[in-house]
Formats: C-alpha cells, structure tokens, sequence
C-alpha cells in the first residue's frame, strides 16, 4: 500500500525533480561532517602527543564488570605490574574492571600506565590509576582504536564482552591483512577462550577454510602472567617498532 508520502516522491522522480525527504539534507549534513573532521584530527593529535614517549606498550583489554578482588581483577593487577617490571608501558581502555586493574598494576611497579578513554552516553569514567599526562578520552571510537594498535607490542585479551571480542577481531585482521605489523595476540583464561579458539581452529580453518595456518601462528592461548611476559620478549628478537 502506497503511503502519500512514497506517491508524492514517485510522481516527483518522473518529472525529474529532486525529492527532499523531511530531517534530511544531505547540504547542512555534509557541514557538520565537515566540521567534524577537526575534532577527529584533534583527537588524533592528542593520541601522538601522548604516545610520543611512551616506549614499547603493551595494550589489555578485559571486562568493565570485573569487581576487584575477583580472580580475573587480580590477575589482570599481576599482569599489569609483571609487563611493567618487564619495561613496557601499560595501555587499557581507561575504565573499571580489567582495565582499572592493570592499570594499577602498572602503577604499583612504577610503570608508565595509560588510558585511553572513551565517552559514552552512560559516561565511562576514567580509574584512578592512570598516569595523570597518559590519560585521552575518545569521542570516536576508531580514533582510540588506531592508539590501541599503533603502539602495542602486544594484544592481551582477558575475559570480556563484545568490546574486547571487537577489539581482538580487528587486532587480528589487520595483521592477517598486512595492514599492520605482526605482534602477538593473547587471550588469557583457558576456561573462558577455549570455545572460542577451537572454534576459529576447528571450524573457521579446518572445516571451512576461512583462514590459513598462519593466520594463527601469532594467536596464544595463556594463563600466566609469567608466560605472557616471555611470549612478548621472544617475539621481538630484533626490538620493538611501531606497527604502522
């Protein structure tokens, strides 16, 4: 059944006019966008500058919904202070959960410890445990994805949501890629990646063919913070570069 509305724009297009649909104009959208080129150069602007002198980083990544004092809190707190101890630089989300706690890792050793928040409308607010010149809040969430994969040495994904699946999904991409250098990908937890990995291994390579081999080749099923720290050590015998 034709609205009046789709009858109007039809008998408009055959005498060649140009239809304008109510709260949409493409002149004062291309404006704003226009617009809103800045602010995303500004955000990028701030990332580099924060980064400048950070040195090899390593970024992790875990649920906001980790309480502390929980396991996956304390690990991520060991992992934080052990990557520091080992002279990286420790970079998070900015958040609660996974991410307050490596950063308070990082912190507690004397490392450098960053944060790269993002705004939301429910308002991440940024932990407590950041270095107070290492902390960016993002507008754009593909802005502070690109500070998350320049930098890092190394992906660690602790237990978490569609966040941390998103993100280790596009870490993984543009190295399979070769959008990006190679680094080391790693999910800590085997009870909680083990579905997820042998489903990549099993169906994604083996059943289907999606994959190649050598698209796992830099994927790591871990559960100590120790091991994770010499993972990314070997990884780089020549030392450590930008991954683009």
């Amino acid at each position: 059944m034709k609205t009046a509305q789709s009858s109007s724009d039809e008998d408009g297009k055959k005498h060649g006019l140009t239809v304008k649909h109510p709260r949409f104009n493409r002149e004062s959208d291309f404006m704003v966008d226009g617009w809103r080129v800045f602010k995303i150069m500004a955000e990028f602007v701030s990332g580099f500058e924060t980064m400048s002198d950070a040195g090899p980083a390593v970024t992790v990544f875990g649920s906001t919904r980790v309480s502390q004092g929980t396991p996956e809190y304390l690990l991520a707190e060991k992992l934080g202070r052990l990557l520091a101890e080992a002279g990286f630089a420790v970079i998070t989300g900015g958040g609660p959960g996974v991410m307050e706690a490596a950063n308070k890792g990082a912190q507690s050793a004397g490392g450098v410890s960053i944060g790269f928040n993002i705004k939301l409308p429910n308002q991440q607010n940024p932990n407590q445990y950041i270095d107070q010149d290492k902390l960016v809040s993002f507008q754009y969430f593909f802005v502070r994805k690109v500070m998350f994969l320049k930098y890092a040495q190394a992906f660690i994904a602790l237990p978490g949501g569609f966040g941390t699946l998103d993100e280790v999904s596009e870490a993984i991409t543009l190295i399979q890629t070769g959008k990006s250098e190679r680094f080391p990908v790693i999910l800590m937890g085997r009870s909680y990646w083990d579905g997820f990995y042998r489903w990549v291994k099993e169906t994604m390579l083996q059943e289907k063919g999606y994959i190649s081999e050598e698209d796992l080749q830099f994927i790591y099923l871990e559960e100590s913070p120790e091991a994770v720290v010499e993972i990314i050590k070997g990884f780089y015998p020549d030392g450590y570069a930008l991954n683009f």
